[in-house]
């Protein structure tokens, strides 16, 4: 039987709705949702009940939404699709496990155009409220692609021409003086451990992103959104 989970929060509510891929079973509400819901069960219900729903100190914002986990697409598939473009970015994930991070580098994602986030299935988080909500919404728009083996999927990437361009704080490669390629694959590992070396060995370049030495490192979500902007910059979308 298919799980269910829950997704709170206007934004991660909202576009779930919208989202036609996604199956919503019922929203429930504390007040008068300012967007229209059509066609699914809206309850409304006391905010005490919407708090005891969630993890303590959840952000809901006075409504709730019953949902079925997304089906994603598979790497082959968004490789597919991504074949038929000249220009692409991917961001992959190196065994990054707080789905506060994830969701993060979602919402950057979408807000940067890149066409998916590829991650190690055994590494990585389910599709959780605490995602869904960092993301925004970005869920419903950005692929989250599960591989089995990561070097394979770079290898795989490699194949339908994307270069992938790993980040280390011990490179001599400052990222904001590399020309990024036309398909370019991001790839980032977790916080304190980094890139594990075979991932290294298997990126065609290993950059830095330039900061005051003051500071050792950006969080994982910041360094991604760095890296998407580069991009960016040098292939223009918008």
């Amino acid at each position: 039987m298919t799980k269910e989970l829950l997704l709170y929060g206007l934004h991660a509510v909202e576009e779930a709705l919208n989202n036609p891929a996604r199956c919503v079973i019922e929203v429930l509400s504390c007040g008068n949702p300012p967007f229209k819901i059509k066609g699914i069960p809206l309850k409304n219900v006391p905010r005490g009940q919407l708090d005891k729903l969630l993890p303590q100190g959840a952000v809901h914002q006075g409504i709730v939404a019953r949902v079925k986990p997304l089906t994603q697409p598979s790497l082959e598939e968004v490789l597919s699709t991504l074949d038929k473009k000249s220009e692409a970015q991917v961001l992959v994930l190196d065994q990054v496990t707080d789905p506060h991070n994830i969701g993060a580098l979602l919402r950057s994602a979408l807000g940067f155009y890149a066409s998916a986030l590829i991650v190690p299935d055994a590494h990585c988080p389910e599709e959780t409220a605490t995602l869904a909500k960092t993301a925004s919404g970005a869920l419903e728009h950005v692929p989250l692609v599960r591989v089995g083996n990561l070097a394979r999927a770079l290898d795989t990437l490699k194949q339908h021409h994307f270069w992938c361009v790993g980040l280390a704080g011990n490179s001599q490669t400052n990222l904001s003086t590399l020309k990024l390629p036309a398909k370019t694959a991001f790839v980032l590992g977790a916080e304190g451990q980094g890139l594990r070396p075979l991932t290294i060995k298997n990126c065609d370049y290993i950059g830095f992103i330039p900061m005051n030495p003051q500071l050792e490192s950006f969080n994982v979500s910041n360094a991604g959104a760095v890296m998407m902007y580069e991009w960016i910059k040098q292939h223009p979308v918008a």
